[in-house]
């Protein structure tokens, strides 16, 4: 089953709240008994697609969507993909002033860390770039 259209005209996905990431891999990603194709936001008021094919792309206006959530935010994960690159320095000074840490790391990491902050009930959001090969 795929992620459900957000408007009916079927512009982006969205499932209307935040849960644990059970799979990653194959390009998508795997949630509530439902698989999504692609890059994924996970904010609090829900998990979304996100148009992000790769770490070189990320950008402070790709992240428009969770600084417009970052009051309810204490931590974003973000995953990178296979690699590790370094953030952009506008990006780190925007979520400090709004006092949100970032922690960016390989997608699979950021899944992992995820799924446990959200499972401690933390204020946990993550920005993750969809992978092939799970590791």
């Amino acid at each position: 089953m795929a992620l459900p259209s957000e408007t009916a005209s079927g512009a982006g996905g969205r499932f209307p709240r935040q849960v644990g990431i059970d799979a990653y891999g194959n390009g998508g990603f795997r949630f509530a008994e439902m698989s999504h194709k692609g890059s994924l936001l996970c904010l609090p008021d829900g998990m979304s697609g996100w148009d992000m094919p790769s770490a070189a792309e990320l950008t402070l206006e790709s992240l428009a969507p969770v600084l417009e959530q970052a009051q309810g935010l204490d931590v974003l994960l973000i995953g990178l993909g296979s690699d590790i690159v370094a953030i952009d320095p506008a990006i780190r000074h925007a979520f400090r002033d709004r006092k949100v840490i970032i922690e960016a790391t390989q997608t699979g990491g950021a899944v992992r860390t995820y799924n446990v902050l959200l499972a401690e009930q933390r204020a946990v959001g993550a920005a993750l770039i969809a992978v092939e090969n799970a590791r």
